[in-house]
């Protein structure tokens, strides 16, 4: 089975979609769900290459994830048509996003919404912020991506053929 490419996406990918890659590369490898699921980032407008940020790396260091390899990676035509579903952090990201590739419509989504966390449907940016902003901001990530992959688990168990439902 092919491996099916779980997009996140913020603004410079060194901050929120770093984070939310990483954590839902660690809580998907800790479910038994079959799906080939492949968490990748990018930015809306990233500067290849960049390392992500310290407070970032930080609190991912403290959740017992290894960050150092990540670079950050602007989002092209190529990538968002390969991702099986795409998840921004803000409805301006949807935006901006739906502006460049209006027929990925049906596949994007604020990741807050589809992971049941509706009453706060965007991401904060701990871009600037203190370490502990970072850790908010981290801890909000991490419930998002614990609600999308049950989302995403019960879905696929129930076989659906859209993964918004």
């Amino acid at each position: 089975m092919a491996k099916k490419i779980i997009l996140f996406v913020c603004t410079g990918n060194t901050c929120r979609s770093p984070m939310a890659e990483a954590l839902f590369r660690q809580e998907w490898q800790q479910r038994t769900a079959s799906a080939q699921l492949e968490p990748a980032s990018a930015g809306l407008a990233a500067l290849a290459g960049e390392e992500a940020s310290a407070h970032a790396r930080t609190v991912l260091e403290e959740a017992g994830i290894e960050a150092a390899d990540h670079r950050s990676t602007m989002l092209d035509e190529e990538l968002a048509r390969s991702a099986f579903l795409i998840l921004v952090m803000t409805r301006q990201h949807r935006r901006q996003l739906l502006q460049r590739f209006p027929e990925l419509a049906e596949k994007v989504f604020l990741l807050n919404e589809l992971a049941g966390l509706a009453e706060t449907p965007e991401v904060a940016d701990p871009y600037g912020g203190t370490l502990e902003d970072y850790r908010r901001t981290f801890g909000e990530i991490r419930r998002a991506v614990t609600g999308l992959a049950a989302h995403l688990e019960r879905s696929i168990s129930d076989d659906k053929n859209s993964i918004g439902q």
